[in-house]
C-alpha cells in the first residue's frame, strides 16, 4: 500500500508544481530580457539611423535654401548701392559655406 501512495501523492502534487516550474522559468530568464531591452533601448536601429540623418539633410537643405534667398536679395540691394546689404550678403555667404563645410 505504501507503494501506491507515494506514486500517487507525486501524481497529485504535479498539477500544483507547474506554476512553480514556470515561475522558476520566468526567474531565470529574466536577466536575459532585461538585458535585451536595454540593448534595444541603447542602440540606434539602421532605419532610425537613416531616419535621423534624413531629417537632418533636409533642415539642413531649408536652412541653405533661405540662406540663398537672403544672399540673392542682399546682392541685389549690394549691387543698388547699399553697404549694409554687400555686408549681409557677405554673412549669408559666409553661413552657406560654413553649412556645406559641416556636410562633408
Amino acid at each position: 500500500m505504501k507503494r501506491l501512495v507515494v506514486p500517487f501523492a507525486v501524481l497529485m502534487a504535479l498539477p500544483m508544481l507547474s506554476g512553480c516550474v514556470r515561475t522558476a522559468a520566468s526567474i531565470v530568464t529574466a536577466p536575459v530580457r532585461v538585458a535585451g531591452k536595454a540593448v534595444d533601448w541603447t542602440t540606434t536601429s539602421q532605419s532610425e539611423s537613416d531616419e535621423k540623418r534624413g531629417r537632418a539633410l533636409r533642415k539642413r537643405d531649408e536652412e541653405l535654401g533661405k540662406l540663398n534667398r537672403s544672399y540673392e536679395k542682399n546682392t541685389r540691394d549690394c549691387q543698388r548701392g547699399s553697404e549694409a546689404a554687400c555686408d549681409r550678403a557677405r554673412n549669408d555667404y559666409g553661413a552657406m559655406q560654413d553649412l556645406r563645410e559641416k556636410a562633408i
